[in-house]
């Protein structure tokens, strides 16, 4: 897929961000159209990244092809990506960070992923969002692909609709429901 068609596809699915009732069938993406997504999350993969517990994760940007990892996996992430889009235009915080929780869970629970490939799974599913809400932008220059962070600049209103706000919230709900449960914390010293 070139990068205008990457462009195209971006754009018409951020014209398209309201909760529909169109079946998920039709709603499916191309294997061009996920690579082409996967391609711009890579390009914002960091090559360092930090855990909240101090542990650094090095990211080989030379070594692209043992990061990535497959179609049918990114397309699970990019639909999950969708559901968080959708949470963020209908203001549903909560409900959007569950939502990543529960994937990055079910991705752990397959006990399959390299530290590398769990960065590049949450940066797809963290572009995918940024593509669909506007935060980002693809732009073709002389054949070559940018993307471009749109942070200041006032983005399109999207809007959301109490009743697309439920529906969102029922299918982060059923989302979150048939993933893995949270490891539980241990438990505090007493004091």
């Amino acid at each position: 897929m070139n990068a205008r068609a990457g462009i195209v596809l971006a754009s018409a699915m951020a014209l398209t961000l309201g909760v529909s009732a169109v079946p998920a069938a039709a709603q499916e993406l191309s294997d061009g159209a996920i690579k082409s997504f996967m391609d711009y999350a890579w390009s914002l993969t960091p090559q360092q990244f930090s855990k909240p517990d101090g542990t650094v994760i090095q990211i080989d940007k030379k070594k692209k092809e043992e990061v990535l990892i497959p179609v049918e996996v990114a397309r699970d992430v990019i639909k999950a990506g969708r559901l968080s889009a959708h949470a963020q235009v209908c203001n549903l915080r909560e409900d959007q960070v569950e939502n990543h929780r529960a994937l990055m869970r079910r991705e752990d629970s397959k006990k399959k992923w390299t530290p590398q490939q769990m960065v590049y799974i949450s940066q797809l599913h963290l572009t995918t969002v940024m593509l669909l809400t506007g935060k980002i932008r693809l732009v073709e220059k002389q054949g070559d692909k940018e993307v471009v962070v749109d942070e200041g600049k006032a983005q399109p209103a999207q809007s959301c609709t109490e009743e697309q706000g439920k529906k969102v919230k029922e299918m982060i709900a059923a989302y979150v429901a048939a993933s893995p449960v949270p490891a539980a914390r241990p438990a505090e010293p007493a004091v």
